[in-house]
């Protein structure tokens, strides 16, 4: 991507706004639709989330600073939006985000988007047993790879932090695989 002090510019200029956000939208829609969809598992719910999350960076990109990449402050909001969905969904339902995200790998099988396996879905009944931070650090390193200092800049925490999360992590999905 060209340089991204010009392309915000860009995005903010009612001139150029429209060319620049199917840029943006061509840009990140699939990577960020990838890790929506790894915190809230449903396609359809991802789907709203991600529409969610670009209204909120085409609302809110007058107040970014710069501080971090675009890419980790987008991903930021997704995560944040893609958090609070699944905390709404709990509370509707007078349940827990446990509770949701089991009821959800459940149907995860006769989801058509689901195209993993028995062990895929072992995986991700171990994932929802982590604590909400430990999920996100795993989902994040696992199934999308990001770098460590990408992670920190997304959720705002120390690269040690970090690492020390995804080992344990790691440590009780290995565990929880082992037992069932």
């Amino acid at each position: 991507m060209q340089d991204e002090k010009v392309f915000i510019e860009e995005l903010l200029n009612p001139k150029t706004q429209n060319k620049a956000f199917q840029v943006l939208l061509q840009q990140f829609q699939k990577p960020l639709y990838h890790h929506i969809r790894t915190i809230v598992l449903n396609h359809d719910d991802a789907d709203d989330v991600l529409q969610n999350t670009f209204v909120k960076v085409f609302r809110y990109l007058k107040d970014f600073k710069g501080d971090s990449k675009l890419f980790s402050w987008m991903f930021r909001i997704a995560t944040n939006e893609a958090i609070t969905f699944l905390n709404q969904k709990a509370k509707k339902h007078n349940t827990t985000g446990v509770a949701i995200q089991t009821k959800t790998i459940d149907n995860l099988e006769a989801d058509d988007y689901f195209d993993g396996d028995e062990i895929q879905l072992k995986l991700q009944k171990a994932i929802v047993l982590l604590p909400e931070k430990q999920q996100l650090v795993f989902k994040m390193k696992y199934f999308e790879e990001l770098k460590y200092e990408e992670i920190s800049e997304i959720l705002g925490t120390s690269v040690g932090g970090l690492k020390a999360s995804y080992h344990h992590a790691v440590k009780k999905i290995e565990e929880y695989m082992n037992i069932h």
